[in-house]
């Protein structure tokens, strides 16, 4: 078994009330709709109070080609990483020459060399981690990065795998696009990075944590349109369908009914619902086709009130808070995230201790 020793969360340096926001989408598109007022209703109907992103409300009020926008998501993804990274080495207790890999998760910019190589240069890592850049996973890419480092620390039960998932989603904000989707999704989507230290049974380190029992990743087969990016000469434009939460209700319960049975559980086993907000609705969905209740999806509103949806981080926001909480020993939940694909990605943990 694998073992998560720690999280560590990185706010991006401009927090925007949700009311700011507002005032700026209205200016924005206020001559594109007759229904405006309407329109506008999801950034209250959303349950979010406000976020974080990479640049100033006034940034966004101006038109950026895709070069600028990039160079800052860059620049502001090395920064915030380094510190993401810094901070969970810190914490948890480990030297930077005892990490064995690096999985760097992100979809909403780029980079050739990738940001993980940039940060290893920023805080002078090791030369020989195993850099595994993971892209195009969206909010699916939290939960399988920790699923991959659980992947790799089953092969080396010695090592020690930092995963890093940055998301700079207000940087593809594409201020000629007038699209309902568009609209949506400046609502909801937000900025953020977190850091995870996944470590091997072997590994040696000592404390508190969710051992990671097991996991299974999903892709729902010719769904590509479901959500995702459409990439143009502006930038990256958001693919969004209005069908997400009947599609969860769906499709999830038998994916989720498919992991269960295979580990001998049932849902009644799911005492923590770690569960990546991708937004009210997706909630909702979550809780009518599991039949959980609204106490156990909690924490994840939380979340999504105070930071939005960042993509692949939320679900390590999320988990972040459950650690916090201390559950007893031998607790066990669901961590969860749905993303492009359309897929699904989850772990089932264990709250435990090691070398204790």
């Amino acid at each position: 078994m694998s073992f998560i020793r720690n999280v560590v969360i990185e706010n991006a340096p401009y927090y925007v009330d949700q009311k700011e926001a507002v005032r700026v989408v209205r200016n924005l598109f206020g001559g594109h709709y007759e229904d405006i007022e309407r329109l506008l209703r999801v950034f209250g109907n959303g349950q979010i109070e406000g976020r974080y992103f990479a640049a100033p409300p006034e940034w966004f009020e101006k038109e950026h080609g895709l070069e600028e926008k990039n160079q800052r998501y860059v620049e502001e993804a090395v920064r915030m990483g380094s510190r993401a990274v810094s901070r969970c080495l810190e914490e948890s207790g480990v030297q930077k020459d005892e990490i064995d890999a690096f999985i760097f998760v992100s979809s909403s910019g780029m980079s050739t060399p990738t940001i993980d190589a940039r940060i290893m240069n920023e805080l002078r890592l090791p030369p020989h981690i195993k850099r595994i850049p993971l892209w195009g996973l969206g909010c699916a890419g939290g939960a399988s990065g920790i699923s991959r480092a659980h992947d790799y620390c089953r092969a080396y039960p010695d090592a020690k795998v930092l995963v890093l998932c940055i998301e700079l989603c207000s940087l593809t904000f594409q201020r000629s696009d007038t699209s309902k989707s568009n609209l949506i999704g400046t609502s909801l989507f937000a900025d953020g990075a977190a850091c995870a230290l996944v470590t091997g049974e072997r590994a040696q380190i000592s404390g508190a944590g969710f051992f990671i029992k097991e996991t299974q990743s999903t892709l729902m087969q010719d769904s590509e349109d479901v959500m995702g990016w459409d990439v143009k000469d502006q930038g990256l434009h958001v693919v969004f369908s209005r069908d997400i939460p009947k599609i969860i209700e769906k499709w999830l319960k038998p994916n989720v009914d498919l992991f269960l049975e295979k580990i001998g559980k049932t849902s009644s086993d799911i005492i923590h619902f770690v569960a990546h907000p991708g937004g009210k609705k997706v909630l909702a969905a979550y809780e009518k086709s599991l039949g959980i209740s609204n106490e156990k999806t909690d924490i994840s509103r939380n979340v999504l009130a105070n930071y939005g949806n960042m993509s692949s981080p939320t679900v390590l926001y999320v988990l972040k808070e459950f650690i916090e909480q201390q559950p007893n020993r031998g607790e066990e939940g669901l961590l969860t995230a749905l993303g492009p694909g359309f897929s699904s990605e989850m772990l089932w943990l264990e709250w435990g201790e090691v070398g204790q």
